[in-house]
């Protein structure tokens, strides 16, 4: 079992769209790489603390490779904008990988050139050493099965579901 701690936007995207993929066998919405430990939402928001919006991805690399998990990621957001995903803007929404080991960082070293030649250059992604991760609120956990007509649900995470599940459909659940 392997997880990787992705930020690219606001968490609830990250969450509806890995969720759906075989594989996979937990996503914990969070925080990290802040200064502040336990931060709230709240918080978060206000850009003070340092933090991004994360997800991690728990899943079985015998089912759906390492590879994969990282590809989607950069289908998912667009890595060439800095500290933003369309209009959710602040450092909570910067592009970013939290690294645990050496091994880890490799990985997302060549997730970050694939992206480059995905994207035509320009990838603003960051890789962080994982210090902490702190789990988002309940409400924050599978917001978009929770909550699917939302309107930022329906305007940001559908389309983004849509996308990846064209573009990986040999890896999404039954």
């Amino acid at each position: 079992m392997h997880t990787f701690v992705l930020a690219g936007g606001c968490f609830w995207c990250l969450d509806a769209v890995y969720r759906t993929l075989n594989g996979v066998t937990d996503v914990v919405s969070g925080y990290a790489g802040g200064t502040v430990p336990h931060p709230s939402y709240e918080a978060v928001c206000t850009g003070d603390t340092g933090h991004a919006e994360v997800v991690a991805v728990s899943f079985d690399s015998d089912i759906i490779p390492d590879s994969v998990i990282l590809d989607v990621f950069f289908t998912l957001h667009d890595p060439r904008q800095l500290n933003r995903q369309g209009n959710d803007v602040g450092t909570q929404y910067r592009s970013a990988m939290f690294y645990e080991d050496d091994l880890q960082k490799a990985l997302f070293e060549a997730a970050i050139a694939r992206a480059e030649e995905l994207w035509g250059g320009g990838v603003v992604t960051t890789l962080e050493p994982l210090r902490d991760f702190y789990t988002a609120e309940e409400y924050h956990q599978n917001f978009f099965a929770k909550n699917p007509g939302q309107g930022y649900c329906v305007a940001v995470a559908v389309p983004k579901v849509n996308k990846v599940r064209a573009s990986f459909s040999s890896y999404i659940r039954d």
